[in-house]
């Protein structure tokens, strides 16, 4: 037997099925590109003001006020007249030192205090601990203008007014709530597994938390320091009420260069720049090294 012939209509649509899918090469290149381009729109956003201060700060004055402006300075326009005016004005050096010892004493105190309570947060169920994060964020709603004047009367009171320790114990409390959040989610990521599995092998919860939690916390803590000191080193407003002698280096800056020149402006502003920068790529190879032997 033969099989009947079906006809087929010419005119008919044939289904062409789904389009062709990208190779994964392509899509692996797209992804790439869009990632490098993010970076590198990152990086300009951040670089190109530093380096804009920094060739205004190291200008003479015929460059700095020459228009148009050369964006790559030579060598017959470079100076640091302005830096070192800036350093032989009286006091500023003071200032700077002052500036480092406020970020000292704020790391370890925020720490100290912020840590334990990120610690307690992460590992206790206590009644409360939800509203009690809210109560530690909420710090942060009342701006610094608002207790500028309680806090300058309140340290008159307690004889820490004009001093480096006042001035720390107000950053300390304007960076608590940011590293209370900081090492709570840290300790969160951390198994407590790890610590009880310690314990079963002789460790006290003392112990086990110095041998294993904490090495594993260190990024965090590193990241939460980091956040500190830059917060610290930059502060102008709380520094500016605070002190009238004893200035921290953003204050004297505020106050000691209002009518100043304007390339010695851009040399204090870059010479605010310099430590926190250097402060950030130090540790920054410390806190990738440390990821690394999580890692493995």
């Amino acid at each position: 037997m033969t099989s009947p012939s079906v006809a087929v209509d010419p005119s008919a649509k044939v289904d062409p099925g789904p389009p062709p899918r990208k190779s994964r090469p392509a899509q692996r290149l797209l992804h790439n590109i869009g990632w490098y381009g993010s970076a590198l729109l990152l990086f300009l956003f951040i670089a190109v003001p530093i380096y804009l201060i920094f060739v205004s700060a190291v200008s003479t004055r015929e460059a700095f006020f020459a228009y148009p402006k050369a964006l790559i300075p030579t060598p017959d326009t470079i100076s640091l007249a302005n830096i070192e005016l800036l350093f032989t004005t009286p006091g500023v050096i003071d200032a700077f030192w002052r500036s480092v010892i406020v970020g000292v004493i704020t790391v370890v105190l925020a720490l100290g205090v912020g840590a334990p309570a990120g610690y307690a947060i992460a590992r206790f169920a206590f009644r409360g601990r939800d509203g009690y994060r809210l109560v530690v964020l909420a710090t942060r709603a009342f701006p610094i203008v608002i207790l500028s004047i309680p806090l300058a009367v309140t340290f008159r009171n307690f004889g820490i007014d004009d001093s480096v320790i006042g001035v720390a114990i107000v950053h300390t409390a304007l960076t608590l709530p940011f590293v209370i959040l900081i090492t709570s989610s840290v300790f969160v990521s951390i198994p407590r597994e790890l610590e009880e599995a310690a314990q079963t092998l002789g460790c006290s919860p003392w112990r086990a938390f110095l041998k294993i939690s904490l090495p594993l916390a260190l990024p965090g803590l590193v990241a939460a320091a980091i956040f500190t000191w830059v917060l610290s080193w930059n502060d102008v407003f709380a520094a500016s009420i605070l002190t009238v002698i004893n200035q921290t280096l953003p204050a004297k800056i505020l106050v000691g260069l209002s009518a100043a020149p304007p390339a010695l402006r851009f040399a204090a502003g870059f010479i605010l720049l310099v430590p926190s920068l250097i402060v950030i790529f130090i540790i920054r190879r410390y806190l990738l090294g440390l990821w690394g032997r999580v890692v493995k």
